[in-house]
């Protein structure tokens, strides 16, 4: 991608501008008016935990030693290091270790490791009481939707798609600029600077424009939380999808759960981002769709506007994105731009 076609700003433009089941989910009106954690400065603490999969100190390095660069201290989790097959130690292990980070007054944000599989295994076991009374940005994507979509939804607390450990580069000024502009735009969105995307036009694209609160993630895991009280609510929102190492046909049952779970048809926009990596139909069981085609299908003679390629997902385009605050989406023929609005 071109970077002086995407990110007007990433040089951000200063427009001047527990959970438990008997805990009740917030209105539309709680959710619009998100609760935002408190930015970080220098000298805050950044927790590094994995409540997914595994990951090693020295696979991390990179990660700890341009955050400490940005001026933020670092505290590396008891999970670092720690196995259990795929997961990054036991449920257990996973559990306690999250667990600390959210109650630990001295972490000001916690940033998950990496992805994998294993948030969803110890969800429902963590307790959020003080996280609620004092919220910090939770940092992640991929498997960590399911945090996003929890987070947002039982507690109306913003949180951070992005980047993980895992995908800092080894030597940062040697990084290909879009690999540098999306581990820039983790620190720009920690220390609140308005965020503002500019990305070229599709031509699958559909126009319009929609103001909403920003969700999304990964499209398994969305659909994966459906009737489960981490189950989004789409409701005049600005949805976000990606995805990775899927058959078309596993996207399009994942689509059609959104569809017939009715999360796609009151939304206020709809961003595609990155489907990379998609397996081949089997010989003789073409599915005979493309992602667009899945898509288009699926929000047929609905309203709103949708926009493909949108620099988000498993891939080196993937920007930070704050979950649960006001957006505005703009799509047109030969541009989409997306900005945070300030309030």
């Amino acid at each position: 991608m071109n970077r002086k076609h995407f990110l007007s700003s990433l040089a951000i433009t200063s427009l001047g501008l527990s959970a438990f089941s008997h805990l009740p989910a917030p209105t539309e009106e709680d959710e619009t008016l998100s609760i935002l954690p408190p930015y970080l400065k220098a000298g805050d603490t950044i927790g590094i935990t994995c409540p997914a999969g595994h990951i090693t100190q020295q696979e991390i390095m990179p990660a700890i030693q341009l955050m400490q660069s940005w001026g933020f201290r670092v505290r590396i989790g008891s999970t670092v290091g720690q196995r259990d097959f795929s997961f990054g130690g036991t449920d257990e292990e996973r559990l306690q270790d999250l667990q600390a980070m959210l109650d630990d007054p001295s972490v000001h944000a916690i940033m998950c490791a990496r992805g994998g599989y294993g948030s969803a295994r110890i969800i429902d076991q963590v307790n959020f009481d003080t996280f609620r009374q004092h919220p910090k940005w939770v940092i992640g994507f991929s498997d960590i939707t399911i945090l996003h979509c929890h987070i947002n939804r039982l507690f109306g607390i913003a949180s951070l798609h992005s980047k993980m450990c895992n995908s800092f580069p080894d030597d940062f000024a040697k990084a290909e600029s879009v690999v540098q502009d999306t581990i820039l735009s983790i620190q720009q969105a920690l220390t609140g600077k308005p965020m503002q995307y500019l990305t070229p036009g599709d031509a699958g694209n559909r126009t319009g424009s929609g103001k909403g609160v920003l969700i999304g993630g990964n499209l398994s895991m969305l659909a994966s939380v459906l009737g489960t009280n981490s189950e989004i609510n789409t409701i005049g929102k600005i949805l976000f999808v990606e995805e990775v190492s899927e058959y078309l046909y596993t996207i399009d049952r994942y689509f059609n759960s959104l569809q017939r779970a009715h999360k796609l048809d009151n939304l206020a926009g709809l961003i595609i981002g990155g489907f990379n990596r998609l397996k081949a139909d089997d010989p003789g069981e073409e599915f005979g769709r493309t992602v667009n085609d899945i898509v288009m299908e699926k929000v047929k003679g609905l309203p709103y506007p949708v926009c493909f390629n949108f620099p988000v997902g498993h891939q080196k385009g993937n920007y930070a994105l704050k979950c649960g605050v006001v957006h505005h989406l703009e799509v047109q023929n030969n541009r989409v731009s997306l900005q945070e609005i300030v309030r």
